[in-house]
């Protein structure tokens, strides 16, 4: 049996995922609330009441 191949390492692997994903969907968001007319401060505002909301429940 071949050992896994990595492309970064066992560990950094997964992180370097995670962060690939973060910025993929932050660049979606982002193009999505340029279609809707508003502004990239706009739209980080809105995360944040939404975040802020979020935590605000519970």
């Amino acid at each position: 049996m071949a050992p896994p191949t990595y492309i970064i390492s066992r560990v950094a692997d997964p992180i370097f995922a995670v962060l690939i994903g973060l910025g993929a969907a932050a660049t979606r968001i982002n193009r999505e609330g340029k279609e809707k007319g508003r502004t990239t401060q706009q739209t980080i505002e809105a995360g944040k009441r939404r975040i802020s909301n979020l935590f605000k429940s519970t």
